[in-house]
């Protein structure tokens, strides 16, 4: 059996890291390149950095900073943020990331899941979804969550599976920030109908949330930032943790 993975991730605006609520009210969290640095040394199994404006502001992800970053980390590192073609791929990798996450160029475009998947291997695509639940269901949203879409979570992630993607990244926006944990029941219907690994986002608070994901909501790794950054968990100690209640953890 893999063993579960736990991600911390850089929300970075403006070259700092930033955390909300519910993708909103964002404060300062620190420098993104000594952050990474900690996580890295801390035993983090991988790391996220998503630049949170770059699709908002119809701009490019800042090569340089994820150079900065990549130079300083020892673990898989995946860059997001207004990649939307093959080039920013490129740059990305060049930059020193193992992987790219795509969200709304994704939706607006989902044949560059195929082109991704096929250029440079479905393990360097991950589509990362944002989603709030409403009365519709869950529906899926762009732009660092500005805008609502015609798209459902579920039907959105099978097809994404389908084209190619090599991870889903799903990200509850009713428990981003708001720390009382993951969204299990959508995450378990994800892991049950896709084929490929799930990452949970939005909404851990306590260890016991990481359990929860994983033994409830069967996610393949749990993402968290603010739990991180403020120093609530720490990674060596929610490792520690994790083994103690059965779930395979690198140590």
């Amino acid at each position: 059996m893999l063993a579960k993975r736990i991600i911390p991730c850089l929300d970075v605006k403006n070259g700092q890291t930033v955390k909300g609520t519910n993708f909103v009210n964002l404060r300062h969290a620190g420098d993104p390149v000594e952050l990474g640095r900690t996580y890295s040394e801390q035993g983090a199994d991988e790391l996220v950095f998503l630049d949170i404006t770059a699709s908002h502001e119809g701009r490019k992800t800042f090569a340089d900073m994820v150079e900065r970053v990549a130079a300083e980390i020892s673990i898989p590192f995946t860059v997001g943020g207004g990649i939307s073609e093959l080039s920013d791929v490129e740059t990305m990798l060049s930059a020193g990331a193992d992987k790219v996450s795509i969200n709304s160029a994704a939706l607006r475009r989902p044949e560059l899941i195929d082109e991704i998947a096929q250029h440079f291997g479905s393990q360097v695509c991950v589509v990362a979804i944002d989603a709030r639940m409403d009365v519709q269901g869950w529906t899926c949203y762009l732009n660092g969550g500005r805008i609502p879409t015609e798209r459902g979570l579920f039907e959105w992630a099978r097809e994404a599976n389908n084209r190619g993607a090599g991870e889903i990244l799903f990200t509850s926006m009713n428990h981003d920030g708001v720390k009382t944990g993951f969204a299990n029941d959508a995450l378990s219907r994800l892991a049950e109908e896709l084929t490929i690994p799930v990452i949970a986002s939005g909404g851990a608070g306590e260890m016991e949330h990481f359990r929860d994901a994983f033994t409830i909501g069967h996610a393949d790794a749990a993402l968290a930032a603010s739990v991180f950054h403020f120093g609530e968990i720490s990674i060596p100690d929610l490792k520690l943790y994790l083994k103690k209640e059965g779930i395979n953890v690198r140590m």
